[in-house]
């Protein structure tokens, strides 16, 4: 099953915080919104792409353990953008500086920006053009590194601010480069 997108913008005009509640109230459905203010319905992962996701969020989260570089977040986390939208990237981390930042309050809720780095694990049905465009979206609203895995092309495509995307075919690992410096994701794990 593939996202599912309401068009809501010319009926109601919810309020961030209308929006968080939504997403409260209906904890079994997974929602994003788009800059444009329409509800997406995210469909939730089959036990290949759960699992999957898992072992990435697990290597993320040892790593970040031991440098104490900052917080990982799970598939369940919502990221307000700067333009608006709110979305739930597979996984993703931010520094430890931005969450010291954070209020109490802020915390509780939607992260008030984009993660500096995020990865978005394709499950066997996602649109490859939809989730290029999310990547694009995040690159826009200040993601420093993002990896938009695709595990039935065996490719990964890595997004760097202000470079191009490198498209890498059935790379062994992946490097969390200056922005997470010493992580590495074996691959193999992966495919």
């Amino acid at each position: 099953m593939t996202n599912l997108t309401i068009e809501i913008d010319s009926i109601i005009d919810l309020t961030d915080e209308q929006f968080f509640q939504l997403c409260q109230i209906n904890k079994e459905i997974r929602f994003e919104r788009n800059a444009k203010g329409d509800l997406i319905i995210v469909p939730l992962m089959g036990g290949e792409t759960g699992m999957i996701n898992a072992e990435i969020c697990g290597n993320l989260g040892m790593w970040n353990r031991e440098t104490k570089l900052g917080i990982c977040f799970n598939s369940s986390l919502g990221c307000q953008l700067p333009n608006g939208a709110v979305r739930s990237p597979s996984c993703s981390w931010i520094p430890i500086e931005k969450w010291n930042n954070l209020t109490p309050e802020q915390r509780e809720k939607f992260l008030p920006f984009c993660p500096d780095f995020l990865v978005e694990l394709m499950s066997p049905d996602d649109s490859l053009s939809d989730t290029r465009e999310k990547m694009k979206e995040y690159l826009e609203n200040r993601m420093k590194l993002g990896w938009l895995i695709n595990r039935k092309s065996k490719q990964v495509e890595i997004y760097r601010a202000g470079k191009d995307v490198e498209i890498l075919d059935s790379p062994d690992r992946l490097s969390g480069e200056d922005v997470l410096p010493r992580f590495i994701l074996d691959m193999t794990t992966i495919w």
